[in-house]
């Protein structure tokens, strides 16, 4: 009988040496434990999981459905996986027995090419960092994070904690790689492989203040994701791992390599052909790189007059000039739902609205088309004629202030460097006076504002000051006057660098655009006709404190003494026939209550001169109260957002637009009647023959303030009413001469209204006709009247 051979050790040794073998495993079970039961800080909750928070731009939506605008902290917008896909079926992707979109594609091929197999971790990749990177210390085997594992991570921040030692920090990453891992899990059970995927591309940042995949197409190809093709997306996906180093913007070439190594893997994962991979790598990598910012782009002044009033606060007294603007603006906030939407509505959380953070879409009323058309039309005759005609005015005089002595203009230079960023960030700094004004004496290089482009050069602060002031300004409203829903909003010439929007906020004197107002009160309280006589002679009121006022006329006029009918005073803008017009009413307050309810909202000063236009609004006001003619005697607010949805698409607020009579149809029609003789036969003749608006209805008034520091013009058409003005930033920047509203601020409208109607695409035709009331009068009446009563026609030239 044998002996059995002894193998040397002991029973005790081999079982320590099963629990050294098992103990990692142990150690990772009793970890993941631990992490489940938040031992190494807080884990995200299900219903956390289920409502993800991420930082999502609100985006702005044109009538026509094309995003013009985004607020955010970070620029992301959130699509759905279904809208990864191409319209064009052949253009999908089979990869691993799936049908994905080619973003999809390039994303799993290249992150995780067992995406589909795997329940959040997967193992074998696992296995592989542990020897490869772990103990043979090779890195290029990446960090086996699974897509799921990084979008744990995207979602749930680790803590870095930077300042910390290095032990401590290895140990955070330990346990934070445990939480990535339960996270992961967690995704898997609540979501499908579809959400996790579009979760993923929409929290990813791409660089370029790009976040979402949505955000970058838009900012690198000016697409939308689904229109990708495979060599675009293969960019992207590159882009993540490093959104710097392999920017097809600033890193070209890093880019290159980078995207036919994301196709290289394409291929290995079976999503291309060998073939395929080939001549896509061939190609270069083409471009269209749109970045958001919000200084440039469609409708900026648009937006940033939405921003300002769905954020607004209730009103302050302080920042009013007299209690009558006050006491407007309180009734614009607490009757407009818009303004301080924000803060008056509140989401289920109990919290305000963000509009930079909670992703909602905001349908406007702005049609991008005709947005385009109104930028163009004032890029255009601001570049070509309007500031070349300053720009020669000031060689020619030498001076930019007109009519302001020295004290006057030190006081406008002294204003425009304190209000400067670079004295503010001086000040900011500890400089004194006498070295900031040091400062602004020394040449420097900077970028200045031309309608040419912008224009790198060498200049002093000082100058560069004198400089943008000489730049002329423009506005321009349009909207429609049956529904009041503003159709393009231009509030200057760049958002860049002009920021006051001169469409709604400024106000300036309304000059003759007053004066339809004023005839409407004659026909609608006086009994007046457009054929009413009126010798042309001047006119003399007798003011409440015993005064005489007596207006002057623009332009060499003579007082003949001879009949004409009113509708012939307002054609030629004659400021003695406004001035007969509030003598016969004798009551100055009724006529400013009057033309408030047509709808100027702004403060009218109680006094006869206020049918000269002394008074001050904006192009805003005015468009909408000019829109009362075309909507037959009913004034309707101005309106340009209908409806707000959250980031699911959830309808959260709609809007319609408030109306109100203000006029009788006979009166409002009455008065279409006159604009348009304003166009057929006086100041804004140049409307029709310039632009060939003929042979259709359009009515239209021009208006010039005092010295031409302000130019006007409205348009009135049966589905459009549109108005332009024209200025400078100081008062005292204005042209000498030639700057009337027929001269610099209608070929704006004319150009704008020639694109309108030469498109086609709005519904809006030159056989469109204004609604004329049943049983209405036709006012056929003579020019001019002698005193013995015989017809005289007569050629006058005639001013605005």
């Amino acid at each position: 009988m044998g002996q059995k051979k002894k193998t040397g050790v002991s029973p005790k040794t081999i079982k320590w040496i099963w629990y050294a073998a098992f103990a990692p495993f142990a150690l990772v079970a009793l970890m993941l434990v631990l992490t489940v039961f938040g031992v190494f800080g807080r884990m995200p909750s299900f219903e956390e999981l289920e409502n993800p928070r991420s930082n999502l731009a609100t985006e702005i939506y044109s009538e026509d459905g094309k995003v013009i605008g985004t607020f955010f902290v970070q620029n992301r917008s959130y699509v759905q996986y279904a809208d990864l896909y191409p319209s064009d079926s052949t253009l999908h992707i089979r990869l691993a027995g799936h049908e994905v979109p080619p973003i999809v594609a390039a994303l799993i091929a290249t992150e995780d090419v067992r995406f589909h197999t795997h329940s959040g971790i997967d193992i074998p990749s696992l296995a592989r960092v542990a020897v490869k990177t772990l103990l043979l210390q090779n890195t290029s085997q990446g960090g086996g994070s699974t897509i799921t594992q990084q979008l744990a991570k995207n979602l749930f921040p680790r803590d870095t904690v930077r300042n910390r030692g290095a032990v401590v920090r290895k140990a955070k990453l330990v346990t934070s790689k445990f939480k990535e891992w339960i996270t992961a899990l967690k995704l898997e059970y609540n979501y499908t492989k579809e959400e996790i995927a579009a979760m993923y591309l929409n929290t990813v940042e791409f660089g370029s203040n790009a976040f979402g995949i949505k955000s970058a197409a838009h900012t690198f190809f000016n697409k939308e994701p689904d229109e990708l093709n495979v060599q675009e997306a293969a960019v992207l996906v590159g882009v993540v791992n490093a959104p710097t180093r392999y920017s097809p913007i600033l890193n070209p070439k890093n880019a290159l390599v980078r995207r036919n190594l994301v196709l290289s893997r394409m291929e290995e994962a079976g999503a291309l052909t060998r073939r395929q991979r080939d001549s896509l790598a061939a190609l270069p990598i083409v471009t269209n790189y749109k970045p958001v910012s919000h200084n440039e782009g469609a409708a900026t002044y648009f937006r940033e007059m939405l921003r300002l009033v769905m954020n607004a606060r209730p009103p302050k007294r302080s920042q009013f000039y007299n209690e009558w603007d006050y006491d407007q603006a309180v009734k614009e906030y607490n009757e407009n739902p818009l303004y301080g939407w924000c803060h008056k509505n509140r989401k289920a959380d109990g919290t305000s609205y963000n509009i930079y953070r909670d992703g909602l879409k905001i349908y406007t009323t702005i049609n991008s088309v005709m947005q385009t058309y109104a930028e163009q039309a004032v890029q255009r005759q601001m570049e070509k004629e309007i500031q070349p005609k300053m720009d020669a005015q000031f060689r020619a005089t030498k001076t930019l202030f007109v009519d302001a002595d020295k004290e006057e203009r030190d006081r406008i230079m002294r204003h425009a460097v304190r209000y400067s960023d670079r004295y503010r960030e001086m000040k900011h700094a500890g400089a004194g006076e006498k070295e900031i004004n040091a400062a602004f004496d020394k040449p420097c290089n900077m970028r200045v504002f031309t309608y040419k482009g912008e224009r790198d050069t060498l200049m002093t602060p000082r100058d560069s000051i004198l400089h943008h002031k000489r730049i002329m300004r423009a506005a321009m409203v349009s909207l429609d006057p049956a529904t009041g829903f503003v159709k393009a909003y231009v509030g200057g010439p760049n958002f860049r660098y002009f920021k006051y929007d001169m469409a709604k906020q400024g106000k300036r004197q309304i000059g003759s655009t007053i004066k339809p107002f004023v005839y409407t009160f004659a026909i609608d309280h006086l009994g007046l006709t457009p054929c009413t006589m009126v010798p042309n002679l001047p006119t003399t009121i007798e003011t409440a404190n015993g005064t005489a006022w007596s207006p002057k006329e623009a332009g060499n006029v003579e007082y003949d003494g001879v009949l004409h009918p009113l509708k012939w005073g307002l054609a030629r803008s004659r400021n003695n026939y406004s001035a007969w017009i509030m003598k016969q009413a004798k009551q100055p307050a009724a006529v400013a209550d009057f033309i408030h309810n047509m709808g100027i909202r702004s403060y009218i000063d109680p006094v006869p001169a206020l049918a000269l236009g002394s008074s001050e609004s904006n192009v805003y006001e005015l468009v909408s109260a000019f829109s009362t003619f075309a909507n037959q005697g009913v004034h309707t607010d101005p309106i340009f957002v209908t409806r707000i949805e959250d980031r699911q698409g959830n309808l959260i607020a709609s809007f319609i637009p408030q109306s109100q009579d203000a006029v009788s149809e006979r009166t409002a029609y009455t008065m279409l009647t006159m604009l348009q003789d304003v166009v057929n036969s006086g100041t804004a003749g140049r409307l029709r023959w310039q632009f060939g608006l003929t042979d259709m209805e359009i009515g239209g008034k021009t208006g010039t303030s005092n010295k031409n520091r302000d130019a006007w013009f409205m348009c009135v058409t049966p589905k459009l009413v549109t108005g332009a003005w024209v200025g400078g930033e100081d008062q005292s920047v204005h042209f000498i001469r030639g700057g009337e509203g027929s001269v610099v601020a209608l070929p704006i409208v004319g150009e704008y209204m020639k694109k309108i109607y030469d498109d086609g695409r709005f519904g809006i035709s030159r056989t469109d006709q204004f609604v004329r009331p049943a049983m209405m009068p036709r006012y056929d009446c003579e020019d001019e009247v002698d005193s013995e009563g015989r017809n005289n026609p007569e050629d006058e030239n005639f001013f605005d």
